[in-house]
């Protein structure tokens, strides 16, 4: 549930919130917002201050009774870090403040396009962000050359354009406890090596990608038995005893030159020899010990990690890289400016999942949220919902599979018809405008995209419990041009949404060809909406005539 809003009436006095995690945390503060009122998607004066930086970090809201209150946020250095000598400087992480007197949604407008402006951006027109399947949540730790092919085979004939071998591949890791540090495939289980499923994945016309955690390393590890002095801990640390809240895993001291070089060359051997187009980059552990040269060494080990995506961007053109940590434990933009997608979380429950994306979307545009439709019941939380409404939900980012799709066959005709639909409104997805609806049941969940020229909406409408009112709401569409006419169509390629007694008229006819109506009458007046049963969601699309 990460990046879940924390709201209160402004305190009186100074205040922090502080982040200690060496990361920016599941449930650390993000992004301070002030309001004039409880904050709203479409309308009232809004201040927003988020930090770039990955690392720790403090925010802090003053409210005092001689000033305008002062909102702002900084690097939380640890002792005696950043210890400067003559004619040394240190330069603080960008502290990004953004104004909207439209609501929520004015704020989040103003965060994609500057973080779309960053240089070295994929352009997601002239490179449509692919349809991912990551193997994570289809095998597991359970490597198999033969299944994994059959995998690929299927991923492909559906219209996956890529596939992403996750965590398991490398020496020793049959579990989460060995093998990290050693970046060496694992011939007990790739006797062949990696070379045959690489060439396998890409002659289907796939690009192919690959787990690592850079940052972390195990005790049971060649490079800990050879280098335990490379830990980023104290020496009396290590091990932490009866603690495997951490995965039995500790983390690497990148600002070791050694260290660095050493996960470095193993990382760009693999690409250049199986031509990586992809990596999925996780950080499984808080960062609470970091001694590095019997100092607190944050600061450098985070530098060095960006250093690391830096580097191999810059050898490997066309590279992208993928920011994970237990999920979006690492999503800020200070990792935006160095990382091309980030894991919106780790639970691929779209209950979860439609909020997760919803607040985290105030800063990271869609394009850069990896959003995949995982199985039922979810591997997460065990709740299961219809493969519609994981699919609506997945739509909202950048989407994919986290699923064993070898065990659909029942489901593969409309699993193709979600890539297809996913394929065709892409365009549309990652690079208009996100507004979300007011709607005033808590059970409701409305999000759209309107393009720059207000011709092609997309929203989804989806509940999360049950309705309050036996009588729905109307959901206005904003964004449209009042002057035009648009016609309004259910998308139901991956099926439709089950509701109670009440058919709206205007949804016979969406749901067959569709009808037409002026944008002013969608805005103003809007569509009223069936009483969906909890967990159900549905597609609709405005097309100007």
């Amino acid at each position: 549930m990460e990046k879940q809003p924390a709201t209160a009436a402004m305190p009186v006095g100074s205040v922090t919130r502080d982040c200690r995690r060496g990361k920016t945390g599941h449930d650390s503060p993000w992004m301070f917002i002030l309001s004039d009122g409880a904050p709203r998607w479409s309308e009232g004066e809004v201040w927003a201050c988020h930090l770039a930086w990955s690392g720790n970090q403090t925010y802090r809201l003053d409210n005092l009774a001689a000033h305008e209150p002062l909102l702002g946020a900084g690097e939380l250095p640890g002792p005696g870090e950043i210890m400067l000598a003559a004619g040394e400087s240190y330069r603080a992480p960008d502290v990004c403040f953004a104004y909207s007197d439209c609501g929520l949604d004015g704020v989040a407008a103003r965060f994609h396009d500057w973080v779309r402006a960053m240089p070295g951006r994929v352009d997601p027109v002239a490179k449509p962000r692919p349809f991912t399947l990551n193997t994570w949540e289809a095998v597991y730790f359970d490597h198999d050359e033969a299944t994994l092919m059959r995998l690929a085979d299927r991923a492909a004939a559906i219209g996956v354009e890529r596939f992403v071998l996750d965590d398991g591949w490398f020496h020793l890791r049959r579990d989460d406890s060995k093998g990290l540090g050693d970046w060496t495939v694992d011939p007990a289980v790739w006797p062949n090596g990696l070379d045959g499923l690489a060439r396998h994945v890409h002659g289907l016309g796939m690009e192919f990608g690959l787990w690592f955690e850079p940052e972390m390393v195990n005790l049971e590890s060649d490079l800990y038995r050879e280098h335990p002095d490379w830990v980023l801990a104290a020496p009396e640390a290590v091990p932490c005893r009866g603690d495997v809240s951490y995965r039995n895993q500790y983390v690497l001291d990148l600002a070791n030159p050694d260290a660095y070089a050493h996960v470095h060359g193993q990382m760009a051997g693999l690409i250049r020899d199986l031509g990586i187009d992809y990596i999925k980059w996780d950080h499984n552990r808080d960062v609470t010990e970091p001694v590095h040269d019997g100092r607190y060494g944050l600061h450098a080990q985070t530098e060095a990690c960006y250093h690391l995506f830096d580097q191999l961007r810059g050898e490997f053109p066309g590279l992208e890289i993928e920011s994970c940590a237990s999920g979006g434990a690492r999503t800020d933009t200070g990792m935006l400016m160095h990382a091309d997608r980030v894991w919106g979380s780790d639970s691929n429950d779209p209950r979860d999942r439609i909020d997760i994306q919803r607040w985290t979307e105030l800063v990271v545009p869609p394009k850069m949220i990896g959003a995949h439709v995982g199985p039922s019941p979810a591997h997460s939380t065990g709740r299961a919902t219809d493969l519609s409404y994981r699919a609506a939900v997945s739509l909202t980012g950048c989407s994919g599979f986290e699923w064993n799709i070898l065990d659909c066959d029942d489901e593969l005709r409309s699993l193709a018809a979600f890539v297809a639909l996913y394929k065709e409104l892409r365009g549309l997805l990652h690079t208009g405008r996100v507004a979300h609806a007011d709607l005033h049941d808590p059970a409701w969940r409305a999000r759209g995209v309107t393009d720059a020229g207000r011709t092609h909406a997309v929203w989804t409408v989806a509940t999360v419990d049950t309705l309050r009112a036996a009588l729905a709401e109307r959901l206005r569409i904003t964004g449209l041009a009042p002057a035009r006419r648009y016609r309004v169509r259910l998308r139901t390629e991956v099926g439709e949404p089950r509701w109670g007694w009440v058919t709206p008229r205007w949804l016979d006819a969406a749901r067959h060809g569709g009808f037409t109506v002026p944008g002013r009458l969608l805005g103003e007046i809007g569509l009223q909406l069936p009483p969906l049963w909890p967990l159900q969601a549905m597609i609709l699309e405005f097309t100007a005539e």
